[in-house]
């Protein structure tokens, strides 16, 4: 009578959550094992309800929960299938999340998704996998690339160690420079945007640059010979202008008091260029051109003491003026007009005063020159344009 008793507690509080009243809660899995309904939920090691229920909504295990009233976990509380031993049973453990703020408190009806529910690995599972790593799988190739690294750094330590020395003040560099690569990434980022919303534009731009590809392409050879061409000229140039070098900087420094000069001349070059166009006349006789004649106008100045002095009595010397303040300059002929002598008039001179007596050795005669008519001699036209001549 007393052990049916007994076995009748221990069911009545193996079916209701430790602490009396409670409520019930629903976890999501992938893959539930063999975990069965009546198992053990626990929060850091310690019973706090049981597995009521286990169903298959799809391909998802979901597990209904029986929880203590005393639980205290928020609403993002993470759920996990663990084992008592290695090989013992199975028992769904309730946790905060970690890493993250809790949120709220997780209370009746609230479901713990896939995103935040996990399993153990089986014992069969991890034999399995180092099974397959001692049979035969990556056991080898690990030795062998165990072998080549050997042998690749074997005598290359220091090298190998500066190597990695490099590369983590690289890592550091680019560790510090986050910020600039961010920005330059986000920049990238709207750069690729605006030629996405221009892509048009571009493809417009690329289609009508295919004419001009064209008669590249079919210019190549043109293009090739010119260029071989200027490398030959630039290799027969080079040497002539380091040889002519200090040629070409004695002539600039010879070149530079006359380039001073013409600075120096400044407007007054520019008008003495235009008058050598027209020389020996001024730049507007082209207003005295009529057809084809000239209209002149002729001053002639006349001295007849002068002529005498220089024709009767001290004749000129050689290269002395005729006129006196004009130089004897050789001036060019005129050209289109004839050298024609101009019909001047004669024009009587008085006659000479007696000259006094000169202490000569013979005996002074008294000397007197008879009145004669002397005519003028007939100048060049070049001469008489010289002495005033004005359009």
């Amino acid at each position: 009578m007393i052990v049916p008793l007994v076995l009748l507690v221990l069911l009545a509080t193996g079916c209701t959550a430790p602490g009396g009243k409670g409520f019930t809660v629903t976890a999501e899995f992938t893959d539930v094992l063999d975990l069965v309904p009546g198992a053990s939920v626990k929060v850091n090691d310690v019973s706090v309800g049981s597995v009521e229920e286990i169903s298959l909504k799809g391909w998802t295990a979901v597990v209904r929960l029986s929880v203590g009233e005393a639980v205290s976990l928020p609403d993002n509380a993470t759920a996990a299938i663990r084992q008592t031993s290695l090989l013992g049973e199975k028992f769904v453990a309730l946790a905060a999340p970690p890493g993250e703020q809790a949120l709220g408190r997780l209370s009746g009806g609230d479901l713990i998704p896939l995103s935040r529910t996990k399993r153990s690995a089986e014992v069969e599972e991890v034999l399995a996998a180092l099974g397959m790593v001692l049979g035969g799988g990556g056991l080898g190739n690990l030795k062998t690339i165990n072998t080549e690294v050997v042998a690749a750094l074997a005598g290359r330590e220091e090298e190998a160690r500066a190597a990695l020395s490099n590369l983590d003040e690289f890592v550091a560099g680019l560790d510090g420079q986050k910020a600039e690569i961010v920005r330059a990434i986000d920049a990238l980022d709207r750069l690729s945007g605006r030629l996405a919303e221009q892509r048009q534009v571009i493809g417009d731009a690329v289609a009508a640059l295919d004419p001009g590809l064209s008669v590249l392409a079919q210019q190549r050879e043109q293009l090739t010979a010119a260029l071989t061409a200027l490398n030959s000229l630039s290799g027969v140039g080079t040497p002539l202008i380091i040889q002519s070098r200090e040629d070409v900087l004695a002539n600039l420094r010879a070149l530079q008091p006359t380039l001073e000069q013409l600075v120096k001349a400044g407007d007054d070059l520019p008008k003495a260029l235009d008058f050598m166009l027209t020389f020996p006349f001024p730049p507007n006789v082209t207003r005295a051109i009529n057809g084809d004649r000239v209209n002149l106008h002729a001053t002639v100045d006349l001295d007849a003491a002068v002529f005498l002095a220089q024709s009767l009595i001290a004749p000129p010397e050689e290269n002395q003026p005729l006129v006196p303040g004009l130089p004897n300059l050789p001036l060019p002929p005129l050209p289109g007009i004839p050298n024609l002598p101009l019909p001047l008039p004669t024009l009587p001179l008085p006659s000479l005063p007696p000259l006094p007596p000169l202490p000569l050795p013979t005996p002074s005669l008294p000397l007197t020159l008879p009145s004669l008519p002397l005519p003028i001699p007939t100048l060049p036209i070049w001469y008489l344009l010289a002495g005033g001549l004005r359009p």
